[in-house]
Order: C-alpha cells, then structure tokens, then sequence
C-alpha cells in the first residue's frame, strides 16, 4: 500500500491547533503567522480529503477525524522527543531502567549517583522504588536491586552491600534502654518480615520479650516513625548512616543481625547489555569501597 507523503510541518501545525483549540496560539507557540499555520492545516486537510476542524465564529473544534488523529500524533512526536533527548555530546545515550528498593535508594544509592553520572554520560539512568516485591519482565525492568538472600528463580544476582541489622530509636526513648530486656516495655515496630525481631532477641540473648507494634511496608516508613518516637525499630543501619550521624536515629545496643544483604538482579534469560555490565561493575567498585 502506497501511503500519502504528508508534510511534517503540516502534521505540527495540526497537533498544536488540536491541543490549544486555538489557530492565533498554536502560531504563536511554532512562531509561525497565523495565516501560515491556517494554510498548512488546509493542505492537510485537502491532502487527507476530510475537514479536521469545525471552524466556528469564536474558535475552532475537532470534528470526529481530528479527535482520531490527534492522539496518535501527540504520541508520535512524544516519541520522537524521548529519542532525540538520548543524544548527548554527539554520541546516543543508553537507556537503563533500575528498579529499587526504596531503602536502598534513599539511604545508598542516590548520594552516589552523581559519581555514576560523571563516570558514564553515556548512560541515562531511570529508577523505579519498590518495596522488595518486583517482577522484572513484567515491569519491563533491565535490573532490580533487592534485599534477601540472593536466591530468586530465573535471576542472575550480584551483592552489594552487607546490611546488619540493629534496633533504632529516637534520643529520648533510646535513652530509657539500658538494656536489650528493656524492650519488653516499649513498641516494637516491625516489617512484613515477620521472623526479624524474633531472630535479633535470640541473638541477643533475650526471651520472653514479644514483638508488639505497627506493621509497616517499608523501612523509611518504619525509620521515620521511630525518629518520631513511636518505638524502636530494626533496620539495615548502613542504609541510615545519615540519620545516625545527625542523632535523629540512635542505636542503643551494639548487638547486629545478619538478614540478608542488597543484590543487584537481572533475568537470566536476557544478555547483559554493556550499560547493564558496567552499571553493575561501578555498583560493586562502590560497595567495595
């Protein structure tokens, strides 16, 4: 089939008009006259052999073929901008899409990514959070970086970063924890994760002490409600190194546990890219360090 060459300033002139429903503020937007903006609607139109436009005394309204055209011409020329914002420095950018957890994110990943930048303009990072529950080929993700134990089907997984875990309160509620049996007498916050605080008071050598408190669905929520004083919490500490530092956060025991660690997961069933492998290679060169 022999389609019809359309000119593309006409197809531009079409898809401001039908936005703005304006001719006078669609020119002005493609900085052409009005007059010209008008004619090269017409030449659509007579090239098409159907009216676009109900040209009324206040205005203009798409008529039923207009309103058919002009989304697929709004995702066309989106579509055309995403791939001309690839190009930088004369050379096309890879586009690489990361889902996080969002601890992980927040706490590890997002003050280093100026370095990745720096190192790799070639690279064009898109980041997803996510709250350790993923689905890489139905996301239409390139990798995932999770939290466990680096064990799940169909993945090829790489660690990061070690994670120990330790209870975290704010100051004024750290400072009535002697000890670890003093949390028989406090909140104790807790993930979906249901075994974590039982595993840190064996380890620590407590019994008898039950885990009662909230549950929450991710570890900046859980965080942010024990600086608020609402209990203590058990979380990964490097990923709120800075909440520590700053005494927002406090951990009144010394004692930590091993859950698991941050992995950075791809599908087995898919190659790895040159953007996936050095994405991965500058992640292991930062948890190394």
């Amino acid at each position: 089939m022999i389609r019809p060459q359309l000119p593309l300033n006409a197809l531009r002139a079409f898809e401001a008009a039908a936005r703005h429903l304006n001719f006078t503020r669609a020119a002005l937007e493609l900085c052409v006259s009005q007059a010209a903006l008008s004619h090269q609607i017409r030449t659509l139109e007579d090239r098409l052999q159907v009216a676009l436009f109900h040209r009324l005394p206040r205005g203009v309204a798409l008529t039923d073929e207009g309103a058919a055209l002009h989304p697929v011409l709004t995702e066309a020329f989106d579509r055309i901008a995403i791939a001309l914002d690839r190009f930088t420095g004369g050379r096309l950018r890879e586009v690489l899409t990361v889902g996080v957890v969002g601890t992980f994110a927040t706490g590890w990943l997002l003050p280093r990514l100026a370095d990745f930048e720096a190192a790799h303009p070639d690279i064009e990072l898109r980041l997803q959070t996510h709250n350790n529950r993923i689905d890489l080929a139905g996301e239409g993700l390139d990798l995932a970086i999770r939290f466990g134990d680096g064990d799940w089907q169909g993945q090829e997984c790489t660690p990061i970063v070690e994670a120990p875990f330790a209870p975290v309160c704010a100051p004024a509620l750290a400072r009535r924890l002697r000890q670890p049996r003093d949390l028989a007498g406090v909140p104790l916050l807790r993930s979906y994760r249901n075994d974590e605080w039982p595993r840190w008071l064996r380890a620590a050598g407590v019994a008898g002490v039950e885990a009662r408190g909230p549950v929450f669905d991710s570890s900046l929520a859980l965080a942010s409600a024990a600086a608020a004083g609402a209990g203590v919490a058990l979380l990964p500490l490097r990923m709120f190194e800075q909440d520590l530092a700053d005494g927002r956060l406090l951990q009144p025991f010394p004692q930590t546990l091993t859950l698991g660690r941050y992995w950075l997961a791809r599908l087995r069933s898919r190659h790895e890219r040159e953007p996936l492998r050095r994405f991965r290679l500058w992640l292991q060169a930062q948890g190394a360090s």
